[in-house]
């Protein structure tokens, strides 16, 4: 008995030394783990990289920029059936415990056990605090001692923060596949909606994807991913948060992904999102473009830049078919299964509703052709395989540009396309209405150019089109083509007169003028497009309405190139220009937005305007770090409400570049332009419209600028690498009806708005030929003019020396003024 008792105390403090023993070991490996454990208290003041979104003015998105797609979410706006999910498919007693699941730690060891020297990858058993020690703090290295510093920290986690700024660590930072951080990313980019709209069923798949995503891909492994997603949605039920009919219709629910792109998300605005994204680069650099979570409203208008698009590019295409047809983008073998050979071409994903088609048999009568089948999330190309037919109809612009047909219509389908051509085609229509199943043959254009629609008085571009397809040149024309403006510079030329003692009505003469360019240079000798054609004497408004060349040469000659060149650094248009005379016809390069920004200076009655692409700009936090609107709002941070104090006022200290009575006279003048000269085309409008066109040397260029009462359009339309458009190119007959086109769809819905005449202009009527004032009973054209005070053409009685002759003849007044030229018996043409 006495034995048995000293062997019972021996085995119990063997024991209690082997236990303290293992105490201490344990304690000393807990010691030795816990020194180089990562500083948790970060997880505070924790700022994941956000994506950047870009917003058009009336809010719909336009853009994300971001290397990692996430959308930071609070708890609190997490919806339960989201939360519910991932702690059914991760840790569904992720409430209860402190940071280790034991129960699971076991189930994980004895598994382990049972698969050691198996090669298979061990089962975690981690809870969501683990998770996110792992995701901030650790690599996804598998070892015991990654796991033994995971356990000790996520322990520290917990007695730190609280369980739900714990989960709203984990559901912001977790990688769900397809470049998508954190849930609300991932809401978008799989199903296209927020997470407060997701089914359970969708809820589940995406609950199911953290530990997995790749092998849960939707297209590639679809089946187990309707597998694991299911799973989730029975441990949901397993737990009570969903009821039975609920969980059957969610199992039931097909796995339908959106596959919502990465690029511009408002048609035709690409080129005016990679603006805004180099701006927000050059203001705040890489890491604040991709990672700060900015929220940028931009000026975009998506109903005027569809529009803009959509003239643009008829523009385009309208001058390139008449030149011709140049055959097809390639051939292809259309034995056996064309759609996987037609998907391997790249096509252009811009330019909807053209589609890249193969041609399969032809006959005279009609070509059928296949179009490229799309191809799905994971890359597979799909089964389905869309046929058509092109018509004669559809070809019959397709002229050769060669051969033996050079020049000669179509009579045949087959004298066109050939079995195997590689071609674009969109539907065909007659009437106005789209003919089932038929098809026109497209081409893609050659010819490129730019156009750019801004808010006059603020300085906001509205719309941007930087070429045919951004998809095939991201190169933006409209703010990184230097080109010559040609006679779109000219208003500038005339506006500097106008400020230095010119009238409209003052006379040069149009004839022929030689410029000695000194140095050994050749003799220059300035003509006009019908060259040997003068007028002689002539006004300025006639000059100017006829765009002639040799009169504003003389006036640059006269008023000095050096004056000039101010002008044009004022407007923006050069930031120096050289004092040649040939550089007053617009021979100097510039871009269309600062030509366009220019004119807005003219528009608004010459105060200077910023272009700009951006409003505003909040950070993560919502504060505005940015504000294009730099006028002060004295009484607008009243905060005690209204008192029948004074109403807010805006203070406006812009510079004024150019007197407001000389921006009226060459507003009015290019009013004439638009009645009577080379842009005629633009009264078809039917709106009060000013412009200028501008065809450079040799009709490389062709330009419209122009203005209505609150809209500025500029364009032109060129080769990139520059050359003539044509013997008898003229901007009149190409640029111009592009502008016409817009402003004819941007100001349907709108008032025909007269400008605006400023205090102290006197409107005189004058005989349009002399720039006389016509009396009563005069004979010949007669306009009304418009004068600064003391400029007006004296009256027929004057008296020699009398400089205020103006007070002497009534004017005409504004209203007897926009009433003739409504009744077409007078004003400006």
């Amino acid at each position: 008995m006495k034995f048995a008792l000293r062997l019972l105390g021996l085995l119990f403090a063997v024991g209690t030394i082997l236990f303290l023993v293992g105490l201490a070991a344990a304690a000393g490996l807990i010691w030795h783990f816990s020194q180089d454990l990562p500083d948790y208290s970060q997880l505070q003041n924790y700022e994941p990289p956000v994506m950047t979104r870009v917003h058009a003015s009336d809010g719909s998105l336009l853009a994300e920029y971001a290397r990692e797609r996430r959308l930071y979410l609070p708890i609190q706006a997490v919806p339960k059936l989201v939360i519910n999910c991932f702690l059914a498919a991760e840790d569904k007693n992720f409430y209860e415990h402190g940071g280790l699941d034991y129960s699971g730690m076991m189930r994980a060891a004895i598994l382990y056990a049972q698969n050691y020297g198996s090669n298979r990858r061990p089962q975690g058993a981690s809870t969501i605090t683990q998770q996110v020690a792992k995701n901030f703090f650790f690599t996804s290295e598998v070892s015991f001692s990654r796991k033994i510093k995971e356990a000790l920290l996520s322990m520290r986690i917990e007695r730190a923060y609280s369980k739900d700024k714990i989960l709203e660590l984990y559901l912001n930072e977790i990688y769900l596949g397809f470049g998508a951080y954190g849930i609300a990313a991932a809401s978008l980019v799989y199903f296209d909606k927020p997470v407060n709209e997701l089914t359970i069923a969708e809820a589940a798949y995406l609950a199911a994807l953290p530990k997995m995503p790749g092998a849960l891909h939707p297209v590639r492994n679809h089946d187990r991913a309707i597998e694991r997603r299911n799973y989730v949605i029975d441990r949901l039920l397993e737990n009570g948060w969903i009821k039975q009919a609920d969980a059957e219709k969610a199992r039931k629910e097909p796995l339908v992904i959106a596959n919502r792109s990465n690029g511009a998300h408002t048609f035709a605005g690409e080129y005016f999102a990679e603006e805004v994204r180099r701006d927000i680069f050059e203001r705040y650099g890489e890491k604040k473009l991709y990672e700060g979570g900015l929220s940028v409203r931009t000026t975009l208008d998506p109903k005027l830049q569809v529009m803009a698009r959509k003239t643009m590019v008829a523009g385009f295409v309208n001058y390139d078919e008449q030149q011709g047809y140049r055959g097809a983008l390639s051939t292809l073998d259309v034995s056996g299964d064309w759609g996987v050979k037609l998907a391997d071409i790249k096509s252009l994903q811009d330019i909807s509703p053209w589609r890249m088609a193969v041609v399969l048999d032809v006959s005279d009568q009609s070509a059928r052709i296949g179009f490229q089948p799309g191809r799905e999330l994971g890359g597979a190309v799909a089964r389905q395989r869309e046929t058509g037919i092109v018509t004669l109809d559809g070809v019959r612009w397709a002229k050769a540009v060669s051969g033996p047909l050079h020049g000669k219509t179509p009579t045949a389908v087959s004298q066109v396309l050939q079995p195997g051509d590689v071609i674009y085609a969109d539907p065909l229509f007659k009437d106005g209405r789209p003919v089932d199943g038929q098809y026109r043959l497209r081409q893609l254009p050659e010819v490129s150019g730019a156009m750019v629609v801004m808010d006059p008085w603020t300085g906001r571009v509205l719309a941007m089109v930087g070429g045919f397809s951004f998809d095939q040149s991201q190169f933006n024309r409209a703010t990184q083509a230097y080109r010559q403006p040609g006679s779109t510079f000219k208003p500038i030329v005339y506006s500097s007169a106008l400020d230095n003692g010119y009238t409209p009505s003052s006379i040069e003469v149009d004839s022929p003028i030689e410029i000695d360019q000194g140095q050994g240079g050749a003799v220059w000798r300035p003509d006009d497009f019908s060259v040997g054609h003068y007028r002689g004497p002539i006004t300025l408004r006639e000059a100017l309405k006829w765009s002639v060349n040799t009169v504003t040469v003389r006036v640059a000659q006269d008023i000095g190139m050096p004056l000039i060149a101010e002008y044009a650094k004022r407007f923006g248009i050069y930031d120096e220009l050289p004092n040649y005379l040939s550089y007053s016809l617009g021979a100097g390069e510039t871009t269309v937005l600062r030509m366009v920004t220019a004119y807005s200076m003219i528009a608004n009655g010459g105060r200077r305007v910023k272009a700009t692409l951006i409003d505003r700009i909040q950070d993560r936090y919502g504060h505005t770090i940015f504000r294009h609107d730099a006028r002060e709002c004295r009484g607008c941070d009243a905060t005690e409400g209204w008192h029948n104090q004074a109403e807010p006022q805006l203070v406006d200290r812009r510079e004024q570049v150019l007197d407001p009575m000389t921006a009226y006279q060459i507003t009015s003048m290019m009013e004439g332009v638009v009645q009577g000269g080379t842009a005629t085309v633009m009264r078809d409008v039917g709106k009060p419209i000013a412009g200028k066109t501008g065809t450079t040397n040799e009709a490389k260029d062709l330009w419209f600028v122009g203005f209505s009462a609150d809209l500025v359009i500029g364009l032109y339309v060129g080769y990139d690498k520059p050359r003539s458009l044509g013997r008898t190119a003229q901007a009149a007959h190409t640029a111009a009806p592009i502008a016409r086109d817009f402003m004819k769809l941007a100001l349907a819905d709108k008032p025909a708005i007269p400008f605006k005449i400023p205090a102290g202009i006197r409107l005189i009527r004058v005989d349009a030929k002399t720039g006389l004032r016509a009396g009563p009973g005069a004979s010949g054209r007669t306009i009304v003019e418009a004068f600064k005070p003391g400029t007006a053409p004296p009256d027929d009685d004057a008296i020699e020396g009398v400089t205020d002759v103006d007070a002497r003849a009534p004017a005409v007044s504004p209203d007897a003024d926009r009433a003739l030229v409504r009744s077409g018996t007078g004003g400006l043409y």
